[in-house]
């Protein structure tokens, strides 16, 4: 249960759903509530796991990703404030286990619902059910979007997309990544990444150093799109 007043406006301020007029489904939510902090790089869910919750993460970064058997990660997708994991509400719905490994990639603080709670809010509250619908719809684009990179896209021209977005996202030319985070973001191995690198690196489009890509002419490495 959450009491807290403070508290409980942070997290209404996380989650639209919340801003409703429902006092009825607010009043469940925080009783069945409860907030969990986790740091770098707790495990949050293995596959094969039952989902227990459904976390809302009110600040952090989660990662969902699959694990090959060769040992290759492939980076599913990433969670972070005011969103959910669309697999663990997947898993909730169809009561199946959950199919992939999540893990907590920056220091994260979320509201943890539990399952049996999650079920029954699914067929009482619409604003509970629009939001889990809508986070799945969302993900689901975004999965299939991975899929179509993976298939269809050489790595090189994912390579330079990826770090183009990166920048862009990090208001920044020089990106803190290492070629093993770059390697398991995009579905590929570390030495495929480190070569690709190396010939950007080559051409004068990048300066890589130990844990950090610089950014030299982003419109050549634009050109590889």
């Amino acid at each position: 249960m959450i009491t807290d007043p403070q508290q409980i406006d942070r997290i209404i301020d996380c989650f639209g759903f919340l801003r409703r007029k429902d006092p009825t489904f607010k009043r469940h939510f925080f009783q069945a509530a409860s907030v969990v902090h986790l740091n770098k790089p707790q495990s949050i869910c293995h596959e094969g796991m039952s989902c227990t919750h459904l976390a809302l993460l009110i600040s952090g970064t989660a990662r969902v990703y699959k694990l090959g058997e060769n040992g290759r990660e492939i980076t599913l997708y990433r969670i972070g404030r005011g969103e959910s994991c669309i697999l663990t509400a997947s898993c909730i719905i169809s009561n199946t286990p959950f199919p992939a490994i999540a893990v907590c990639e920056e220091a994260l603080e979320a509201v943890l619902i539990p399952t049996a709670e999650a079920q029954n809010w699914m067929s009482r509250f619409p604003a509970w059910q629009e939001y889990l619908f809508g986070l799945i719809s969302e993900r689901l684009a975004e999965i299939i979007t991975v899929v179509e990179e993976i298939a269809f896209r050489r790595v090189d021209h994912r390579l330079a997309a990826y770090l183009l977005k990166r920048a862009e996202s990090n208001g920044s030319r020089a990106i803190k990544v290492t070629h093993q985070e770059i390697a398991s973001d995009l579905g590929t191995s570390r030495e495929v990444i480190s070569r690709i690198l190396k010939d950007f690196e080559s051409r004068q489009m990048i300066s890589a150093n130990r844990g950090c890509i610089d950014l030299l002419d982003t419109r050549i490495l634009s050109d590889q799109l």
